[in-house]
């Protein structure tokens, strides 16, 4: 923008770049790879916004924070038991942050420096924790993406000359839809004394999906953006993070805990804080200096409002929607496996496409070129998510504005 402008001129102009934004609720919408458009009831809105949670902060003072600490005991509760682990933490910024925090634990509890991060990790997760594993000291490395589906991790556990593998970061589903079974790979993990960290950023999966605590999973880093939470344009969102019991010593963040009084009342304390600013600072596991509690507050209320066998339909509906994009005429399905998103093969750019698509009032899903910016590969590539707020006369409009795209 020219400088030297105005209040009234400067508002003016950016409502103007406003109105050029295509709303992801105004129109059909395929868009996904990490980010998800789901029905988030009134009701979650409605109670977040109460003074006592809007503008609660760190409860520092049990005594006056109970409904804050139950609200993160509760959270915790839900998080370990859709992961398949044994504690969770009150939650992270993000899941990128969270998978980060994550790779860092594994490589305290191993004593290990070398990270290897899975081909089919989301680039934004990679890109997070290769930038803190190098100035923290480590050695993380990355694969290549993995959009074939044949990437083999078990070899890459041996030596090097960084040594043995802390932990191999993985992702399920992956970032081009596939899901698979990570059992194998989590004994051979075991085997050769690395912990194996499941990423997971479609967290509506994990009602459908086999858990990363049943796969063999250490730790699980999440995003829980897709309960509660809009996409927003981007944000907030939440990250989580769960783990195996005898892990938590060297779990970030804090741990909210249920106890009892003098009275022999229940109450809920912060059980652990390793955090930067307590006491015994130089112990600490992490700086991450608070957590998404409001995000965190309206996934626990979703959650709670779907209840078990809630959660469950929803991920089949998922599912279902998605089914039909792997009919869609003219494109080549690449995910063999997927739950609610998949990459395809387009006969032409996918970004071209998809800019087309847009000004047909369509926004058909993510060029993989977009996630891996000058892989020639890539560039046909299409990342498509459907979730329960597309019906079929959003995937009509996908596949009639695919149809004159490629007339």
């Amino acid at each position: 923008m020219p400088g030297h402008q105005g209040e009234m001129a400067v508002e003016q102009a950016f409502r103007g770049f406003a109105q050029r934004n295509i709303s992801p609720s105004s129109v059909p919408s395929f868009l996904g790879a990490g980010a998800y458009r789901h029905h988030v009831p009134a009701s979650v809105d409605h109670l977040i916004q109460r003074g006592e949670f809007l503008t609660a902060y760190t409860p520092y003072q049990p005594e006056v924070s109970q409904g804050t600490l139950q609200s993160l005991f509760e959270f915790q509760t839900q998080v370990a038991l859709i992961t398949g682990m044994e504690v969770a933490n009150a939650s992270m910024y993000d899941g990128a942050t969270s998978c980060a925090e994550a790779a860092m634990m594994a490589a305290r509890i191993t004593k290990r420096r070398r990270i290897v991060l899975s081909g089919g990790l989301h680039p934004h997760y990679r890109d997070v924790t290769l930038t803190w594993g190098r100035y923290l000291g480590l050695a993380p490395e990355s694969e290549a993406p993995d959009w074939h589906g044949t990437e083999d991790l078990s070899a890459s556990l041996g030596g090097s000359e960084a040594g043995d593998a802390a932990c191999v970061v993985v992702q399920n589903p992956d970032v081009f839809g596939r899901v698979r079974d990570y059992a194998p790979l989590a004994a051979a993990c075991h085997a050769a004394g690395a912990l194996l960290v499941v990423v997971v950023t479609e967290v509506v999966s994990l009602g459908l999906v086999r858990s990363p605590g049943e796969m063999g999973a250490d730790i699980v880093a999440a995003e829980g953006q897709s309960l509660g939470n809009t996409t927003s344009f981007g944000g907030p969102t939440v990250g989580l993070l769960a783990t195996r019991s005898r892990h938590v010593r060297q779990m970030p963040g804090r741990l909210a805990g249920e106890a009892v009084d003098a009275d022999g009342k229940r109450g809920y304390v912060l059980t652990l804080s390793t955090r930067e600013q307590h006491i015994r600072r130089e112990k600490a596991t992490s700086n991450i200096c608070t957590n998404s509690g409001l995000c965190a507050l309206a996934f626990a209320i979703h959650l709670a409002l779907l209840g078990e066998a809630g959660f469950a339909r929803l991920a089949e509906l998922n599912h279902a929607r998605a089914g039909r994009l792997a009919a869609l005429p003219g494109v080549e399905v690449l995910s063999d496996t997927f739950f609610n998103e998949m990459t395809v093969r387009l006969p032409r750019p996918a970004a071209a496409a998809v800019e087309a698509m847009a000004e047909r009032r369509v926004l058909a899903g993510v060029p993989a070129s977009r996630l891996f910016p000058g892989d020639t590969e890539m560039e046909n590539l299409l990342l498509l998510a459907a979730t329960e707020v597309n019906d079929d006369a959003d995937v009509d409009a996908l596949i009639g504005g695919l149809e004159g795209v490629f007339a």
